[in-house]
């Protein structure tokens, strides 16, 4: 699966405390190297192909998902209803 940011993702990122972009880091690479990772969580969210992924506890980060490209959107990370 490709994987791409788009600019208010990164925006966004980039204002996280620091802890929260190393967790991001981390379930980035695990995600590039298997996205069924059972630790990432990755499911669908709603019908319009919108993935979610858990980036540590109380974060996940939002992609819209087009055959094997995702890409992050502008929601970026957010706070998670569970942990």
């Amino acid at each position: 699966m490709k994987s791409f940011t788009s600019r208010p993702f990164r925006e966004t990122y980039a204002n996280l405390p620091q802890e929260a972009r190393l967790r991001a880091r981390r379930a980035y690479q695990l995600f590039r190297a298997n996205p069924s990772h059972p630790g990432l969580g990755f499911k669908k969210v709603d019908e319009e192909n919108i993935y979610s992924v858990r980036v540590g506890l109380g974060y996940r980060a939002l992609g819209r998902l087009d055959g094997d490209e995702i890409v992050w959107s502008g929601s970026a990370l957010t706070p998670s209803m569970t942990s």
